[in-house]
């Protein structure tokens, strides 16, 4: 059941004993488990904000690198393929950052009113990953079939550009990024890729990224040398959604910016599950939609 005001929200399922509004108070986690994001690595990320910022904007202008502000933000970006429709197939574009020495892979997010129907209905399906796209992976990992099916209508695609990029650049890593329903997808990405992409060095940044799959899944991550920072702003309801009673969770890495605007990094996943809301706040029984594009170190998401 889902309760909302213009602007607050709290889901129930009273169905069960779970309450994705109650238990989540940041006072009830350890305070050795969290700790406050030096300013230098604050501003590390700002890059990849520019690039999952970017993936909201027609790929013709991604693959021009005319989209903007955000093509702006990162000027030396060399685009190699873009796609999508932005509808249908959320729009992705890859490319090398010469600064960073890396090649960027993105992919675009969705409004919150567009996410929500994906993340609070009932029907809600954990399913086994494609074994052509994800060879080896079998249950007991599951995943949300809507993700899942998104990301493979992008998936060998992205593939390609990928393996074409880390040729033309001779580059060895990559860093995958993407808000909301393009951080899922891309944290799909960022086991998908490595699949099939050897001795190469992958990161993957998602902001407000949903739960993509259950435990098995969250372990899986866990034990890759891929680096994972996912990252929730203030009362986002997106990154406690789907509900962990139907079997959802997060994998470590996630982090969260206060009402203060500091960002604190949480030490694992248990952590990383309670770690969407504000020590300051008067309740934790509610959220903020309005949290969900930002901003993120004075970033709105969006073209």
């Amino acid at each position: 059941m889902l309760l909302t005001t213009p602007s607050r929200l709290c889901i129930l399922f009273f169905a069960s004993t779970y309450t994705a509004c109650a238990g989540l108070s940041s006072a009830s986690i350890a305070k050795q488990a969290v700790s406050a994001l030096p300013l230098d690595r604050l501003s590390s990320f700002k890059p990849y904000t520019h690039y999952a910022n970017a993936a909201y904007c027609p790929p013709a202008t991604t693959l021009s690198w005319t989209c903007g502000s955000n093509c702006d933000s990162n000027p030396s970006f060399i685009p190699v393929a873009s796609g999508g429709d932005g509808t249908f197939t959320r729009s992705w574009f890859v490319g090398y950052d010469p600064i960073l020495d890396e090649v960027i892979v993105s992919h675009q997010g969705v409004d919150i009113d567009k996410i929500m129907p994906y993340l609070t209905d009932a029907n809600i399906m954990l399913s086994p990953l494609n074994s052509a796209l994800f060879p080896g992976l079998k249950a007991p990992i599951l995943v949300h079939d809507g993700f899942a099916e998104t990301h493979s209508r992008s998936a060998p695609y992205v593939l390609d550009a990928v393996r074409t990029a880390l040729s033309r650049f001779r580059a060895s890593s990559v860093t995958i990024t993407g808000h909301s329903f393009g951080a899922a997808v891309g944290l799909l990405d960022a086991v998908y890729l490595p699949l099939h992409i050897p001795r190469v060095t992958f990161r993957y940044v998602g902001y407000g990224l949903p739960r993509v799959g259950n435990w098995a899944f969250a372990n899986y991550v866990n034990s890759q040398l891929v680096s994972v920072t996912h990252i929730a702003n203030k009362g986002d309801p997106v990154p406690v959604l789907p509900p962990a009673a139907l079997g959802f969770r997060h994998p470590d890495g996630g982090m969260h910016i206060r009402d203060s605007g500091e960002w604190i990094s949480c030490a694992d996943s248990k952590t990383a599950e309670q770690c969407v809301v504000d020590d300051s706040d008067a309740s934790h029984l509610m959220f903020d939609q309005t949290h969900h594009d930002g901003p993120f170190d004075g970033i709105e998401m969006g073209c």
